[in-house]
């Protein structure tokens, strides 16, 4: 009887041991990572006369800032500044354009080693945003409704492209 109660004791310390010993691992994993995106980029499949580029930046293990901008003509004709961040266990990716007032968060849904997508249900356009890379390119789309715009970017070496603060 002894020796019964002496196992089951025994048996729960080794369980709670395990247990304990397993969240530690899990706490101690590395965060998501998405430095794939690090660099400046230049779209490929940009219309004629227009270029664009998106530059990201590791902010943190939990932070990536990007700065995405279209020029023509020498000047920055639109711009948007871009942030993926971790706060609360969840990834969002922030939106801003100077034409709106507020940031636009999308909620990250997926994620793999090279890619993501964020959704934002509450707005028309766009309401997906995809990221992911392929063959050394790094490609997105922006989507909603009936509408698919694809982006696909190489990237740059060398000088970082600069442009006008004016949008």
């Amino acid at each position: 009887m002894k020796a019964q109660t002496l196992l089951t004791i025994l048996t729960i310390v080794i369980s709670l041991f395990t247990f304990s010993c397993n969240t530690k691992i899990k706490s101690q994993e590395k965060p998501e990572n998405f430095d794939w995106l690090i660099g400046q980029w230049e779209r490929t499949n940009e219309e004629q006369g227009k270029t664009t580029f998106e530059n990201w930046d590791k902010i943190s293990d939990f932070s990536y800032s990007g700065i995405g901008f279209t020029m023509q003509d020498g000047d920055t004709i639109k711009q948007e500044k871009i942030r993926l961040i971790k706060q609360n266990d969840t990834w969002d990716l922030i939106v801003k354009i100077p034409e709106e007032t507020k940031d636009i968060t999308f909620g990250l849904t997926d994620f793999t080693h090279n890619s993501f997508t964020c959704i934002n249900d509450s707005i028309n356009f766009p309401n997906q945003i995809k990221y992911w890379t392929e063959n050394n390119k790094l490609k997105a789309t922006v989507s909603g409704a009936d509408l698919n715009i694809p982006f696909e970017f190489e990237k740059i070496k060398g000088k970082k492209p600069t442009h006008n603060n004016n949008v």
